[in-house]
C-alpha cells in the first residue's frame, strides 16, 4: 500500500468524537495544570496518554507511524497521539501558526479522515482547535493539471510533470508540498538534477548561497501548495531566480485538485 497506518482511522460520528475529545481536553487540562507550560510537546504528549489509559479511555496511541512509499522512495511521518481512531497533534509554543494548522490537515489527509484537531499547552491555558477536513467524499486522486502556463525547456521538464503526476496518483492530494518535492529530488537527482547550493548575486556582487532543487542544467523547480496569495509568490520567487544563476523554475501549484504548472524564465 503507498500509505499505511497500522490503526483505523476511519471518521467517527459527533457523538464518538464529542465522547473521546471530552475526555482528551480533560486529561490535557489536568496535564497543563500539573506540568505548567513549558515542558516539551513529548512530555505532554505522555503525560496526556497515561492520563487516559488511568481513566479507561480504550485505543490511545502515540507517535503513531504512517509509512508512505512510492517505488524506492519512502516516508514515515508520526502521529503525536491517537485516541479511538481521532488524531491529535500536540504543540508546546506560544500560539498556533499556519504550518501547524497545514501539519494536521496534512495528517487527516494520510488517514482519509475528515477531522485533526490541535493543542497547544504553552500558552497560559491549554488551547483546542479543531480542523474539519472534506477527506473521506473526495477523490484525492482525482488531480487537474493546468498547463497554459507551461513551456518545457528541456526533456526533463516534461519528466519533471509525469513524476509529479505519478506521486499524485499514488498518494493523492492535499499532502504538505515539501513531501512531493523530497520525492521529485529522490528519483530525479543524478547527472545534472540535484539540490545545489547555488550563488545569489546582486550587480554581480556574491549575497550568499540559496539550496535549489534542480531537474536539469540551469533549470529548477518549486513545489507548492498555496490556495491563495500565488500572485505575490510568483513575484518573489521572480525575484529570486533573477539573483540564480538560472535560466528558468519550473513551479508546480498545489491548489486543492488543480496542479497548476507555471514556467518562470530569466529577464534579461
Amino acid at each position: 500500500m503507498p500509505i499505511h497506518c497500522p490503526l483505523s482511522l476511519e471518521p467517527r460520528s459527533n457523538l464518538d468524537f464529542e465522547t473521546i475529545d471530552r475526555a482528551v481536553m480533560g486529561a490535557s487540562f489536568d496535564s497543563h495544570n500539573h506540568l505548567g507550560r513549558l515542558c516539551d510537546e513529548r512530555v505532554y504528549e505522555n503525560d496526556v496518554a497515561v492520563r487516559l489509559q488511568t481513566n479507561g479511555v480504550a485505543q490511545v496511541e502515540t507517535q503513531v507511524p504512517v509509512t508512505l512509499t512510492h517505488h524506492t522512495f519512502l516516508k514515515i511521518y508520526r502521529l503525536d497521539l491517537v485516541v479511538g481512531g481521532l488524531i491529535y497533534e500536540l504543540k508546546s509554543t506560544a500560539g498556533f501558526a499556519p504550518e501547524h494548522e497545514a501539519q494536521a490537515i496534512h495528517y487527516a489527509a494520510l488517514g482519509d479522515t475528515d477531522r485533526a484537531k490541535l493543542i497547544n499547552f504553552g500558552s497560559t491555558k491549554v488551547v483546542g482547535r479543531l480542523l474539519r477536513t472534506p477527506f473521506p467524499q473526495l477523490d484525492r486522486r482525482k488531480i487537474t493539471v493546468v498547463r497554459d502556463r507551461w513551456r518545457p525547456m528541456s526533456d526533463q521538464c516534461e519528466t519533471l510533470v509525469e513524476r509529479m503526476m505519478a506521486l499524485l496518483a499514488d498518494w493523492g492530494g492535499f499532502l504538505e508540498a515539501g513531501l512531493y518535492q523530497e520525492a521529485l529530488l529522490h528519483f530525479l537527482s543524478g547527472g545534472s538534477a540535484s539540490e545545489r547550493r547555488l550563488v545569489v548575486s546582486r550587480d554581480g556582487i556574491k549575497l550568499g548561497t540559496h539550496r535549489q532543487p534542480c531537474h536539469a542544467q540551469e533549470l529548477g523547480y518549486v513545489v507548492t501548495g498555496l490556495s491563495r496569495e500565488t500572485v505575490a509568490y510568483e513575484q518573489h520567487l521572480r525575484r529570486l531566480l533573477n539573483c540564480l544563476p538560472l535560466q528558468g523554475i519550473q513551479w508546480l501549484n498545489l491548489n486543492h485538485a488543480e496542479l497548476q504548472t507555471v514556467t518562470l524564465i530569466k529577464e534579461i
